[in-house]
């Protein structure tokens, strides 16, 4: 257990709690981010005068002597698998990748092997180690969600890009093949998203108080009396926000065994067709997209579409 003190000088004096062991940490290159400095103000590992403090937004006062508790994290026991890769960009700072559907992102309970963080570790000879678990992980997709994804090759992009993600101001779009004729061609789905009551393992359009707030926009670009074809924005990152919104409007996206119905279509119908984001380096935005899987397109063909725009 590694035990931090730190004191509150007259300039920090006010700033929010998470804020200021931010600034602590990044002053030592600590590596650790603001969503893992909350997770531990929540989990009482920050205290005042031996009290726990668990409020991320406490102001901060002159004089006050913290203490932040920091379990010593273990190395995790990885290994480097030759899996092929599509590599879209790389640079010192960075990689974009363009994962494909089936593989899962990193080592979980079920799957220690086999996946794109064991194909990272043997494509790339640095990556970011701010959880040992999931080296240059910063965001994930789902094991049956293809397309692009971005890999930090150390501590200051992960931690840049993180904040991106945090903020919001990281730029996602998808295109995804849903149950049905969709009537509107282009809507916006704002419904808060929270675990589902009784399936624990299962997301849900929900207005409990645990609920978070979920935005999705979408644009129909095909349409056929059995499927659409539609482009998504996500606006919030929630836990399967795509797939939960699009299920809740009655256009579950095909394939999806979670949160659609028995179908035809031999895999989940979601790709993730672009990313932009400001390069942590050079401060410049930067932006790759990719095509839309050719299943989704030949699935269309046989097809009598109604065509609103082929600009993907």
């Amino acid at each position: 257990m590694n035990i931090f003190t730190l004191k509150v000088s007259s300039p920090q004096s006010h700033q929010r709690l998470d804020l200021f062991i931010l600034k602590f940490t990044q002053e030592r290159k600590l590596g650790f981010s603001r969503v893992f400095i909350k997770q531990l103000i929540m989990e009482g590992q920050v205290r005042l005068k031996g009290q726990e403090v668990r409020k991320p937004h406490y102001k901060v006062k002159v004089g006050e002597e913290w203490h932040v508790r920091v379990k010593e994290q273990k190395v995790a026991e990885l290994s480097a698998e030759d899996i092929q890769l599509e590599v879209v960009y790389e640079d010192e700072d960075l990689a974009v990748i363009n994962k494909p559907a089936g593989l899962v992102v990193h080592p979980a309970p079920g799957n220690p092997k086999h996946t794109l963080v064991n194909a990272l570790l043997n494509r790339f000879q640095h990556l970011s180690n701010i959880n040992p678990a999931r080296p240059g992980i910063v965001h994930r997709l789902d094991k049956e969600t293809s397309g692009l994804l971005v890999i930090a090759k150390n501590n200051f992009t992960h931690l840049a890009l993180t904040e991106q993600f945090a903020s919001h101001t990281v730029k996602r779009r998808y295109v995804a093949v849903v149950k049905g004729k969709v009537e509107f061609d282009e809507n916006v789905i704002e419904m808060p998203i929270g675990r589902h009551p009784f399936k624990r393992k299962n997301m849900a359009v929900s207005f409990l108080k645990h609920a978070k707030y979920a935005k999705t926009h979408y644009r129909t670009l095909l349409r056929t009396q059995e499927a659409s074809l539609l482009e998504l924005e996500p606006f919030t990152g929630r836990t399967h926000q795509l797939r939960v919104h699009l299920a809740y409007i009655h256009h579950p996206i095909l394939g999806d065994k979670k949160y659609g119905k028995n179908d035809t279509f031999a895999r989940l119908g979601l790709h993730a067709c672009l990313i932009g984001f400001q390069h942590p380096r050079t401060k410049k935005y930067v932006e790759w997209s990719c095509q839309t899987p050719k299943e989704f397109l030949k699935f269309f063909k046989s097809r009598k579409l109604k065509k609103i725009n082929l600009d993907f």
